[in-house]
């Protein structure tokens, strides 16, 4: 059942995608046509690059309070996903990618898709919530409690 979905998918993207560039190109000229897949290309790394950031940084934010990052992990997945399909060549592709990036769409993907994929984590002996503590403090050293010269006695020192 997957393998003619997968054979029509490979065979109708590129087949909608030149029928698009003909439709397009018929209207607006080659020039721009070109010029206008070049610059979706640009605005997909640049969507990529701060939304990937962003995304990160949400990843932290709950693995720091102990939680899985489950939506973050798919919204990460849909965003590279989004990145790709921007630097394609082609306006079909573009206007799936550009979907991607909208954080709404993501999460009505990840309803739909979830409630048909069955994936099973196994997180034993991982302690979320120690793993990103931060030991706060500091320890100020005196001028004279402060060498540059290597200490003999020293654990850390190099043979």
């Amino acid at each position: 059942m997957r393998f003619p979905f997968l054979f029509i998918l490979f065979l109708a993207v590129p087949l909608m995608e030149i029928a698009a560039f003909v439709l397009v190109g018929s209207r607006i000229g080659i020039i721009p046509t070109l010029v206008m897949v070049l610059v979706t290309a640009l605005v997909g790394s640049i969507l990529l690059r701060v939304q990937g950031f962003g995304l990160l940084r949400r990843i932290r934010e709950e693995v720091d309070a102990g939680r899985v990052p489950q939506r973050e992990l798919v919204h990460g997945v849909m965003i590279l996903l989004a990145g790709f399909l921007l630097l394609l060549p082609g306006f079909v592709t573009d206007a799936v990618g550009f979907l991607l990036f909208v954080p709404a769409f993501r999460d009505a993907a990840w309803r739909f898709l979830s409630s048909r994929i069955a994936a099973r984590v196994d997180i034993r002996g991982v302690d979320l919530g120690r793993a990103r503590q931060r030991d706060t403090r500091t320890i100020d050293l005196d001028e004279e409690e402060y060498s540059r010269s290597p200490d003999p006695d020293s654990p850390w020192k190099r043979d």
